[in-house]
């Protein structure tokens, strides 16, 4: 009978990764995400269909919001793309 390990060795030969997370990046991510809201809730708000002003910031609110969510998952993705190519042509120019 065959079992796998789950020990903390299985991972032995994966190289040390940097930490990517840094105060610096959460305090950038924060100001851009912010910004980008302000100006989505700013375009949204003239699009929703109602005159009544609870409702207009309820669903521009809503809306700027998914929008935005859709933002911070771009900037984590370009941030983790960007690293990869970093460290790959850091080990490029090593060989």
């Amino acid at each position: 009978m065959a079992s796998t390990s789950s020990s903390h060795n299985d991972n032995i030969h994966a190289p040390m990764e940097q930490k990517h997370v840094t105060p610096v990046t959460i305090a950038t991510d924060l100001v851009l995400v912010s910004v980008f809201f302000y100006f989505m809730f700013g375009w949204v708000k003239t699009h929703v269909a109602s005159s009544d002003p609870k409702f207009v910031i309820f669903f521009g609110a809503s809306t700027a919001l998914c929008v935005t969510g859709v933002f911070w998952m771009a900037i984590q993705m370009f941030r983790v793309v960007y690293a990869g190519e970093k460290r790959l042509k850091a080990e490029r120019a090593a060989k």
